[in-house]
């Protein structure tokens, strides 16, 4: 490090990020990054000692007293050990509500009254986006914003029972492509991860990368046995990138969940599912990991090749492959030769995604056309383990109910299964549920297994369940997309290709296999664990709770929901009751007459009339007192 013999820094400046820049050249790179920490923890504490005892020029993003009504309705403050990294990454946010304004998506923001932001924001659709729809405007910002934000515009499009159908096809459109790093940066990355020179570990190394996405590029290479290989080297700003990122989205997402439009959506939940997604798939040992669990299963298949990992070449930053040399399917359209082979390909490589899920409970959650190859013989190579996904017996079995009774064309087991594996709203109207359900089937369920349109069943699926409300868990609506996604890719090589007719032959499998004695005595072995932890819990949790209940000690929570706008409007009433008694009072005694006439009488039947109009008002707009 450099020279160091700064003191203390102990004036603020404008934000935690002009104190930290101004003092930077005085500093080693350490004691940098300690006074960065410790400059955020007195920004901290201090926002803690209230207004009076705060700088007068503190950043004011999330300034109570500034709030409008709604947004202190909706969560009286921001969770405080999310402020540090609002300052932290000050002018990331500030980069962000402008793009969110660009492109006429900042109206929710505006609700908070950020003040570092009051002047980026805008409601109104900016003039060359008005003929654009608002799924191809998030697009657009998605895309603006950078390789995470696109990422998490990839993990929403596999969700359309929460975003809705017609926002998950907009953002499957989304690209990762991301600009190539030079080719000393490579070789200096490849070099620390493996510790030793390029010329130690490959015979030859392509300085120029066959692809670049946002994670990392791909450069051809072999080892010194002569083997062709790909090495896949991510970019050194990912981590950092990311990190940043994913604490803004993290924000956005707190704040999203105060809105009571968008807390269904479960903003929360969704980041952080998906900043475990994004961590585990930017550390390529993980993913070396995976393809060798994919080789253990799929070793002696002949249908499929999984790529050899090399480890002894492989680290955090850079993972080795074999190098495959076949027909990209998102490549030009493959040659029917001889009649059938491309058939044959399409039911093979649906046959083993099945299998995948149904069978070993670990499967390739990205089976888009740029990931797939077609090799020598009809073979189907697989690329790009960084989204793989495992699927719980309990999971399965719950998707396995969907299908079948989705291929059984019964609505009624088709809604039980909806209703017991997602989590529907109080208000649910099972009836028209019920209704919708049963359209469903009456359209889906009496085509021919040839021609069974699964992909576009799902979609419809997908439609129903958000259009009532019923949220389903995250990995059972990525697989229902998995099986959308993997029939349109089949069709690329079969146009008529039926997906229902790979899934037929499966069913009777799926059935032997539930009701097998080995299945069954594994099922009552669970339960009864599951009622042997219970009997051992439940009289120490009842003894806790008459403890409670003898010292005092126990507390009951109501969430009083809409009762504020209630009293309010009854504190309205009396109010304008009051003015009107009075009022009538004071005119039959003539209090304070002019020209007769009580003038604190006439003000206050006035003032009574003016509050019982708005009083009226707010009832009109909510429901009249009549409805039910």
């Amino acid at each position: 490090p450099r020279q160091c013999g700064h003191a203390s820094a102990s004036a603020w400046g404008a934000t935690v990020t002009k104190h930290i820049k101004t003092t930077r050249l005085m500093r080693c790179d350490a004691c940098d990054r300690r006074d960065k920490r410790e400059a955020i923890q007195r920004l901290s504490s201090e926002r803690d000692l209230g207004p009076a005892k705060r700088p007068s020029n503190e950043c004011t993003l999330f300034d109570e007293k500034k709030r409008s009504p709604s947004a202190l309705r909706e969560g009286e403050s921001m969770n405080l050990t999310s402020i540090p990294q609002i300052y932290r990454n000050a002018s990331r946010w500030r980069e962000i509500f402008a793009i969110l304004s660009k492109h006429g998506l900042a109206d929710w923001l505006e609700r908070f009254d950020l003040s570092v932001a009051k002047t980026l924001l805008s409601k109104s659709v900016p003039p060359d986006h008005r003929g654009l729809g608002r799924e191809a405007r998030v697009r657009m910002a998605l895309e603006e914003l950078g390789p995470t934000f696109i990422k998490f515009g990839q993990v929403l499009a596999t969700r359309p029972d929460q975003v809705g159908v017609e926002m998950a096809e907009e953002l499957s459109k989304l690209q990762t492509a991301a600009p190539a790093d030079p080719p000393e940066t490579i070789r200096a990355i490849v070099e620390e991860e493996l510790g030793c020179k390029i010329e130690d570990r490959f015979a030859d190394f392509e300085s120029e990368p066959v692809a670049s996405a946002s994670i990392g590029q791909v450069h051809r290479a072999r080892l010194h046995d002569g083997a062709d290989v790909a090495v896949k080297v991510r970019h050194p700003a990912v981590p950092e990138t990311i990190r940043v990122d994913a604490e803004i989205l993290a924000g956005l997402a707190e704040l999203a969940e105060r809105l009571p439009e968008l807390r269904p959506y479960r903003p929360v939940a969704t980041v952080q599912e998906f900043e475990r997604t994004l961590r585990r798939e930017i550390d390529l040992s993980d993913e070396l990991r995976r393809i060798q669990q994919f080789r253990e299963v799929f070793e002696d298949d002949p249908r499929i090749r999984i790529p050899r990992p090399y480890p002894e070449a492989s680290a955090s930053a850079v993972i080795t492959l074999e190098w495959l040399e076949g027909q990209k399917l998102s490549g030009p359209p493959l040659a029917d030769d001889p009649p059938g082979v491309l058939e044959r390909i399409a039911r093979n490589g649906a046959e083993v995604y099945l299998e995948m899920i149904f069978e070993h409970g670990l499967y390739h959650a990205d089976p888009h056309p740029g990931n797939l190859l077609v090799l020598e013989g009809g073979v189907i190579g697989l690329l790009d383990f960084g989204m793989v996904g495992r699927i719980s017996e309990s999971l399965r079995e719950q998707l396995e109910d969907v299908l079948i009774a989705i291929a059984a064309g019964d609505p009624n087991q088709l809604a039980s299964a909806l209703l017991r594996i997602g989590t529907p709203p109080l208000a649910l109207d099972d009836h028209a549920f019920a209704v919708d359900v049963e359209d469903f089937v009456d359209h889906f369920g009496h085509q021919e297994v040839s021609k069974f349109d699964m992909a576009g069943a799902l979609t419809e699926l997908f439609r129903l369940v958000r259009r009532h409300g019923v949220v389903l868990p995250a990995q059972l609506g990525m697989l229902l997309k998995l099986l959308v996604l993997l029939e349109g890719t089949a069709r690329k090589l079969q146009p008529d290709f039926s997906l229902l007719e790979v899934l037929a032959p499966m069913q009777k499998r799926i059935t032997l296999r539930r009701l097998s004695p080995a299945r069954q005595a594994k099922k009552v072995q669970r339960i009864y664990s599951d009622v042997e932890q219970l009997a051992e819990e439940l009289p120490r949790k009842i003894r806790d709770l008459l403890n409670q209940l003898q010292t005092g000690q126990a507390r009951a929570r109501l969430d009083h929901r809409g009762l504020e706008p209630a009293v309010n409007r009854l504190v309205l009433g009396l109010l304008t009751s009051s003015l009107i008694v009075g009022g009538s009072l004071m005119l039959s005694r003539e209090v304070l007459p002019v020209y007769g006439v009580s003038a604190p009488g006439l003000l206050a039947f006035a003032l009574s009339g003016l509050l019982g109009l708005r009083l009226a008002r707010a009832i009109s707009k909510s429901g009249w007192l009549d409805s039910h």
